[in-house]
C-alpha cells in the first residue's frame, strides 16, 4: 500500500509541478516573464484548422530600416489617461511608449510603471501600418494635437494622424482613447488621389522583446511570444517554429497578439481587417503582422480599415469586458473549468479581506473542506490497513513460494475485514486535478503579481525570502515559508500511518526534503498554498489518529 502512496506522492510532486510542464509546455530556454501553455494540436470535425504556410513574401525580415529623411523633424505626441501613458510618434505613426500607470515594471517602492514597449528606434516599434507595396516603410504624419489629457471630465479624445505616401496614396489614422479602459480604437483610411488603379494589402504590425519583471524562475515553464485566436481555437507559436524563416496563419481571426504571462499587445480586427497572422523573428525580438485581403482602388476611391488595441493586464474580468474571446489568451489549460471558478473565488474572498495571501487561505481551506469527507475515507483505510499489516507480513512467509495463492488470500483478508486496498489512493487522486487548478491560477494569476502578505512576504508572485541583513549563497534569504512547508510535510509523514518496510519508510521520510528543495524558488502564493494544505491534512490525521485509540463500548 505505501507504495501506492510513493507512487501518488512523486507524481504530485514530481509529475504534476515538473513533469507536467515537460509533456504540455516543454523545457525551453528560460525567457524573462511569461507563460501559458501551448495548445493541443487535436483536430476535430467542426474547428478549421488554420492554414499553415512557412514562406510569406508579405513580411519582410526583422531588420533595422534605414532612417527616411524629412523636410522637418516628427513631433512625438503624448496621451495621458488615468490607466496609462502612451507616446505615439508622427515618424510612421507608430507607438514609442505604453507606460502602464497601475502596474510597477519591478517590486521595489520606487519602480516606474510598467513599460510594455520594450523595442528603440533601431529594432522597430508597434503599430506600423503598411499597404502592400504602395505603402511600404516609414512616412511621415502631421497631427492634429500634440497633447492628450483624460480625466473624469474629459473621458475620450482622439488623435488623427495624416501623411501623404508621396504616389497619390493618402493615409489618415484616427486613435480614440476612453479613460476607463485600456482598449483604443483604430481608424485608418487609405485614399487614392492619384490618377490610376492601386492595389495593397493592409497590414497593422507589432514588434516586441519579452516582457520582463517576474522574479520566479517558474517563469523558464511559461509561455512567451506571439498568439492568436483563430477559427475559434487559441494558437501560441513557440519562436522555434519561425526562427528559420516567417510563419503564417491564416483563417477567422478574433484577435492576434504577443502575450506573456501578465501582459498583452493585442490587435483586434473590425469587420474583416485581418485574415492572415504573419511571425518572424526569435525569442529575443519578435515581429508580427495583422494582414487583411487584397484591396483594389479605382481613382478617387477610399477603403477604411478598423481594429482595436488591447495593450494591458491580462486580467481575466477586464479581458472578458473587452469581448472578442480575448480572455482565451489567459490559459489555464486542460483544467481551465476548474481554474477559472478558482480565480473567482481568489477574487470573491479578496474583495471582502482585501489580503491575497489571506484569500489563498480561505481558498485552500473551502477546497480542503469539500474533500474533507473522502479524504477522511482514505485516511481511516490507510489505518485499517497499518491494523492488517502483521497479517500480511504472515500470508507473504507463509506463500512466498506460491504468488498466485499469496495474493488470493490478501484479497481474501481484505474482503473479510472489509478493506479497499486502493481508498487511501483515490482521494489523492481525486484531488489532482483540483491541484492542478489551483497551481496554474496562482502561477498565472496577474492578481497575485506584486500581492504583499504580511511581515517579509511582500510578493506573492516571488519565491519568500527573509532577509538576515547578509546574503545567504544562491539564496539571498531564508526561505522561511518554504522551509516551515517541508518541516509541516515531514510531521504529516510522521503521523500518517505505514505499512511499509523500513527502507521504503525511510524513501517516504526523505519526500519533505525533496519537496523543500523543488520549492524553493516556487512563488511564495503557491508555497503558503501547500503549506495550509499541509496544516489542514495534520488536523484531519490527529483528529483520526485520536478516534481509532478511542476504545469501543458495548
Amino acid at each position: 500500500m505505501d507504495t501506492y502512496r510513493a507512487f501518488l506522492a512523486i507524481v504530485i510532486s514530481f509529475v504534476i509541478l515538473v513533469g507536467y510542464q515537460y509533456l504540455f509546455v516543454g523545457f525551453d530556454k528560460p525567457v524573462a516573464e511569461n507563460e501559458t501553455q501551448e495548445q493541443s494540436a487535436t483536430v476535430t470535425e467542426n474547428v478549421p484548422q488554420p492554414i499553415v504556410k512557412n514562406e510569406v513574401p508579405l513580411a519582410p525580415p526583422v531588420v533595422a530600416e534605414p532612417a527616411p529623411v524629412y523636410d522637418r523633424a516628427p513631433r512625438d505626441i503624448v496621451v495621458e489617461t488615468g490607466m496609462y501613458t502612451a507616446v505615439f510618434s508622427e515618424d510612421g505613426g507608430v507607438l514609442k511608449s505604453f507606460l502602464l500607470k497601475k502596474h510597477r515594471e519591478t517590486h521595489e517602492s520606487d519602480s516606474a510603471g510598467m513599460q510594455l514597449v520594450k523595442t528603440d528606434q533601431s529594432q522597430g516599434f508597434p503599430l506600423e501600418f503598411s499597404w502592400g507595396s504602395a505603402l511600404g516603410g516609414r512616412i511621415l504624419y502631421s497631427s492634429d494635437t500634440q497633447n492628450i489629457v483624460l480625466s473624469n471630465d474629459k473621458t475620450t479624445a482622439s488623435l488623427k494622424m495624416t501623411a501623404q505616401a508621396g504616389n497619390g496614396l493618402t493615409v489618415e489614422r484616427v486613435y480614440t482613447f476612453n479613460n476607463a479602459t485600456y482598449l483604443i480604437d483604430l481608424s485608418v483610411i487609405v485614399k487614392n488621389s492619384s490618377g490610376n488603379i492601386l492595389q495593397g494589402l493592409p497590414q497593422l504590425g507589432l514588434i516586441n522583446t519579452p516582457f520582463v519583471g517576474v522574479s520566479s524562475p517558474a517563469s523558464r515553464f511559461l509561455f512567451s511570444g506571439p498568439a492568436v485566436y483563430i477559427d475559434g481555437k487559441l494558437t501560441e507559436v513557440k519562436a522555434k517554429e519561425f526562427a528559420e524563416g516567417p510563419k503564417t496563419l491564416q483563417g477567422t481571426i478574433d484577435w492576434a497578439a504577443y502575450e506573456g504571462n501578465y501582459f498583452i499587445c493585442g490587435l483586434i480586427p473590425v469587420e474583416g481587417a485581418g485574415s492572415s497572422f504573419i511571425m518572424q523573428g526569435n525569442e529575443e525580438l519578435t515581429k508580427v503582422q495583422l494582414a487583411g485581403t487584397l484591396d483594389t482602388l479605382q481613382s478617387g476611391a477610399e477603403n477604411e480599415y478598423k481594429y482595436h488595441i488591447y495593450f494591458g493586464p491580462k486580467k481575466l474580468k477586464m479581458l472578458k469586458e473587452v469581448g472578442y474571446n480575448l480572455d482565451r489568451s489567459v490559459n489555464f489549460g486542460w483544467f481551465d473549468l476548474i481554474a477559472k471558478p478558482t480565480l473567482w473565488l481568489l477574487n470573491f474572498f479578496y474583495g471582502f479581506v482585501h489580503n491575497y495571501g489571506i484569500a489563498i487561505i480561505m481558498v485552500t481551506v473551502l477546497f480542503k473542506g469539500l474533500f474533507w469527507p473522502i479524504t477522511q475515507k482514505g485516511m481511516k483505510s490507510m489505518k485499517n490497513m497499518q491494523k492488517l499489516q502483521p497479517k500480511m507480513v504472515k500470508i507473504k512467509e507463509k506463500y512466498k513460494d506460491d504468488p498466485t495463492k499469496m495474493n488470493q488470500e490478501v484479497m481474501g483478508l481484505y474482503k473479510t475485514y472489509k478493506v479497499n486496498p486502493l481508498g487511501g489512493c483515490l482521494p489523492m487522486v481525486l484531488q489532482i486535478p483540483v491541484f492542478f487548478a489551483l497551481y496554474k491560477v496562482l502561477l498565472l494569476s496577474i492578481e497575485l503579481r506584486h500581492a504583499p502578505f504580511m511581515l517579509w512576504i511582500t510578493d506573492l508572485s516571488a519565491p519568500d525570502r527573509l532577509w538576515l541583513g547578509f546574503a545567504i549563497p544562491h539564496l539571498g534569504g531564508l526561505p522561511v515559508l518554504t522551509l516551515l512547508m517541508g518541516a509541516s510535510m515531514f510531521l504529516q509523514q510522521k503521523l500518517s500511518p505505514s505499512t511499509a518496510d523500513p527502507t521504503q519508510a525511510k524513501i517516504m521520510m526523505f519526500l519533505p526534503v525533496v519537496f523543500t528543495f523543488m520549492f524553493i524558488n516556487f512563488a511564495s502564493g503557491l508555497v503558503l498554498y501547500w503549506f495550509v494544505n499541509n496544516l489542514l491534512s495534520i488536523l484531519q490525521q490527529v483528529m483520526i489518529n485520536r478516534e481509532t485509540k478511542k476504545p469501543k463500548t458495548a
